[in-house]
């Protein structure tokens, strides 16, 4: 353990948890929801205006997981705090678990940390939210339910200068099982979706589909929203419901759930 705590009685909770009753098959994941910093780390030396861009959070996936977990009446948890602080999407023996540079930003308070500093942002933020999830993954299976893992996150338009034509990304790695299906409906409806596009998911770079959809032998997507569909409320809903339809019928298609399930 580290010799001091990292978190304050003022900080808040490493994640939060929407509809823990849910009755659906869907369990969802926000890794990037939130882009709190425990008080003790500042700003991390890295500019005001930054923490209101893509290296600091996902723009918009939270709110709009929340409109699926609404919809669909499915579990959901979110982390609180920023990816700059720790990754909670990365295995912690990857070099983007805390990073010192994220895009073209320098980010000072990374730098050099001494191992009781990287402990405790492994043991109070990261392990915490993924005990959690792993709590209820075992209490689902241990009662014999069906569980569909969709992890939600989004994309900026424009990486590093060059713009990205996709409106959605579908990811997977071994098992495609949901995948595919999902790709299919969203470009029937006329959507520009990615296949693995803009991100690819791996072992090296990924946490919740390699350990909590691979390993577990449950059916899983990673779902991509570029942000601008998504920066305010009233996209978060649309998209968010649009999503949750995606998921219900790609499900059915692939035998996942029941076709008599209706929304």
């Amino acid at each position: 353990m580290p010799s001091s705590r990292l978190l304050g009685p003022a900080d808040p909770a490493p994640f939060t948890v929407h509809r823990a009753d849910g009755a659906s098959p869907f369990l969802l994941t926000c890794d990037h929801a939130g882009r709190a910093v425990p008080a003790a780390l500042g700003d991390l030396g890295v500019p005001a205006p930054e923490w209101d861009r893509h290296i600091a959070w996902d723009i918009g996936a939270a709110g709009m997981a929340r409109v699926i977990a609404e919809t669909l009446d499915a579990w959901l948890i979110c982390q609180t705090y920023s990816r700059l602080v720790i990754d909670c999407n990365r295995p912690l023996d990857a070099p983007g678990s805390i990073v010192t540079v994220s895009e073209r930003t320098a980010v000072p308070g990374n730098r050099d940390l001494l191992p009781d500093a990287v402990a405790a942002r492994r043991e109070e933020i990261f392990q915490p939210y993924h005990q959690r999830t792993v709590a209820e993954l075992d209490r689902r299976a241990a009662a014999g339910r069906p569980t569909i893992l969709v992890t939600v996150h989004s994309f900026t338009p424009v990486f590093m200068d060059n713009a990205r034509a996709w409106e959605l990304g579908v990811l997977y790695q071994r098992d495609a099982r949901l995948a595919h299906p999902l790709l299919e409906v969203m470009r029937a409806d006329g959507w520009c979706v990615g296949d693995n596009q803009p991100y690819a998911v791996s072992d090296a770079t990924d946490y919740a589909i390699p350990v909590y959809g691979e390993q577990r032998g449950l059916p899983h997507v990673e779902l991509e929203v570029r942000q601008d569909l998504i920066a305010d409320a009233e996209g978060q809903r649309v998209w968010g419901e649009r999503m949750a339809h995606w998921l219900l019928r790609a499900a059915q298609h692939a035998g996942l759930i029941p076709p008599p399930l209706k929304l």
